[in-house]
């Protein structure tokens, strides 16, 4: 059990990448008051938690509904996370996100950013929703089950701290600190995709 919590701790937090969010939310909330800021990212992070919950009890039914083999999502789902990762070791995701905060940013019109963009995509986006479907898909039994959800638990809780820290957290570790960490993650990541590839090609041929 204990090296499924790891496991699924990791995955989590690296598809998550609390340490990523983080600068992109300091700077879309820079003009908020400290308590809108505190309870946006409290928001952000129950209804990613939702979202994320709700895949991982039904995504199996959804895909059945869709006649779509979950080997063949498993298979899917690792190149989607290994794109991930080679982002993140090349600095891309870190952009795409800063181009995107910048949009919603300038837009007037847009002063609670809970919900978009930092619930989804960047909390529970496609990695996250691949991710904690295969592994509740991997889980056997009711003890596994809730080992993988506490993990999801614990990484959303980490990444609501990080969240409400996060003006404090970018001046105390720096630019290139985070980038260095975003990396280390990204190896991590392409790592763990790869493996969910390779469980998905036996799994189609019975290998």
């Amino acid at each position: 059990m204990t090296e499924l919590f790891i496991s699924a701790f990791v995955t989590f937090f690296v598809v998550i990448d609390p340490p990523g969010c983080a600068p992109i939310y300091a700077g879309l909330t820079k003009d908020a008051a400290p308590s809108q800021a505190r309870n946006m990212a409290i928001r952000a992070t129950i209804i990613a938690g939702i979202i994320l919950l709700g895949f991982a009890l039904f995504g199996e039914q959804l895909l059945a509904a869709l006649h779509i083999d979950l080997n063949s999502f498993r298979i899917a789902g690792g190149f989607m996370l290994f794109w991930i990762a080679f982002e993140m070791v090349f600095e891309k995701r870190t952009q795409r996100r800063e181009e995107r905060a910048v949009k919603v940013a300038s837009t007037p019109q847009v002063e609670d950013v809970s919900v978009f963009p930092m619930a989804m995509p960047m909390l529970a986006g496609p990695g996250a929703i691949a991710a904690v479907m295969l592994l509740m898909n991997e889980a056997e039994g009711t003890d596994q089950t809730l080992v993988i959800l506490g993990a999801l638990g614990a990484v959303l809780l980490i990444t609501m701290v990080a969240l409400i820290a996060a003006g404090p957290l970018i001046r105390l570790l720096g630019d290139r600190v985070e980038a260095v960490i975003t990396r280390l993650l990204g190896v991590l990541l392409a790592a763990l995709a790869t493996q969910y590839v390779v469980d998905g090609i036996r799994g189609s041929f019975n290998l």
